[in-house]
Parts: structure tokens; sequence; C-alpha cells
């Protein structure tokens, strides 16, 4: 039988267990709502690559290293860095001094609340299995965790299908499958390519709108190759 002082010791280490617990997950659910922002580069699914590199199972891990990216700076991959509390710490607050020369665009979170919520969140978002762990939690949603992939285009409608383009004094007409022709002004016309499974059928390109106005287009490719053997010179 434990003695009264005992009782209370055990008591109070048990509150405290269980209120640095219910503080963990809030500071998480806080900073799920920060990661929005961050899914627009990165995806917390294995293997899905977007402007950055996938997050999954990445928490103790060394930094540069996944041999399915290939966009890492040279600067990351020689850093010999971590991912844990201390180096995101670091890094969110100022990446490029943490790592000068690497390639991420952001500026950093100066507050560090909002930065540690966010380290909370990629605790648990980066570790193995993170994904399924805070859409269960619902700590984000399977859209979020997904990131900004590309929609699915093997399979579009008859105006989406791209089959024939000519140059002519600084137009692009684009013809597709419904049988019509549209001019785009050439500095309005991006030709991309997605060569993932996302991507469009080899030698069936799509026209995707890209403007407010309708007059910008994005025209994506299977294959880098399919881009000069479609666009052809003519008036």
């Amino acid at each position: 039988m434990l003695n009264p002082i005992s009782a209370v010791m055990l008591g109070i280490i048990l509150t405290s267990g269980a209120a640095s617990a219910a503080n963990a997950e809030a500071n998480a659910r806080a900073g799920a709502k920060s990661y929005r922002a961050c899914a627009a580069c990165h995806s917390l699914e294995p293997g899905v690559h977007l402007t950055g590199p996938s997050l999954a199972d990445r928490w103790g891990k060394k930094a540069g290293t996944l041999e399915d990216f290939p966009r890492y700076s040279k600067a990351l991959m020689e850093a010999g860095l971590v991912w844990d509390e201390n180096t995101l710490d670091a890094w969110l607050a100022h990446p490029e001094r943490l790592v000068p020369g690497n390639y991420m665009v952001f500026r950093g979170i100066a507050d560090d609340k909002a930065r540690g919520d966010l380290i909370a969140f990629l605790k648990e978002a980066m570790a193995a299995g993170g994904a399924k762990s805070v859409v269960d939690k619902r700590l984000l949603d399977k859209e979020t965790v997904q990131g900004q992939r590309p929609e699915p285009l093997g399979d579009v409608a008859s105006e989406q299908h791209v089959t024939a383009i000519r140059h002519c004094r600084g137009t692009y007409f684009v013809k597709t499958a419904d049988g019509k022709e549209r001019p785009y002004w050439e500095m309005n016309v991006r030709l991309k390519t997605d060569t993932a499974a996302t991507g469009p059928k080899p030698g069936r390109p799509v026209i995707v709108g890209a403007g407010m106005m309708g007059d910008r287009v994005s025209i994506v490719f299977a294959d880098p190759a399919e881009i000069g053997a479609m666009t052809k010179r003519a008036c």
C-alpha cells in the first residue's frame, strides 16, 4: 500500500503526464493548420514528390537523401542534417541561414510558438505511418495529406485532348479532338510534361486552362520528345 505522500506524488506524476500529452495534442492540432501552407509543395504520402520531396517517414532521417527525388540542392545534400526538433526549429526559422544556397523558397516562421506548433505536428506527420495517423486523428483531411498533386490527365473530354499544334506569328493554334482550333498568344501558353502516373497517355497531350479570363493555357505532354514532334510552324 502507498503511504499518503507517495499517493500524492503518484497523482501529480500521472496528472502531469496527462497534461503534457494534452498539450502535445493541442500543439499538433494548431500546427496542422499552419502545415496547410506546406501542402502546396509537399505531400505526406510515400513516393509522392511535388515541388519539394515527400515528407513521409523523414523524421529522424538525414536530409537530402531520398533516391527518387533528384531536385535537392547540393548544399542540403552536403549539410549532414538529421530532421528532428532542433534542426527543424532552425530550418523553419530561417532556411537560408541554416543551409546557405538551399532551394527552398521560404522566408521562415519568426513566431516561436507557431514554429513549435508546426514542429509538434511534423513530429507525428513525418513519422512512419504519419499520413494515416494525422487523418485518423482528424488533424488533416486526405486531400491536404496528399498535397497539391496534379489532377489525373489520362482520360479527358474531347475538348481537352490535343491533336495538333501549329505556331504562326506569335500565336499557337491548338486543335483538339472535338474538331475545334483555338488561337493563344505564345506568351500565354505553357508547354509542360507530366511523366508520372497522373500524366496524359503517350501521344495524347492535354490542354488545361490556366487563366481567369480563359486566355492562358498549359499543354501537358507525356514525354518531352512529344513537344517538338507535335509542334509545327505553319501559317
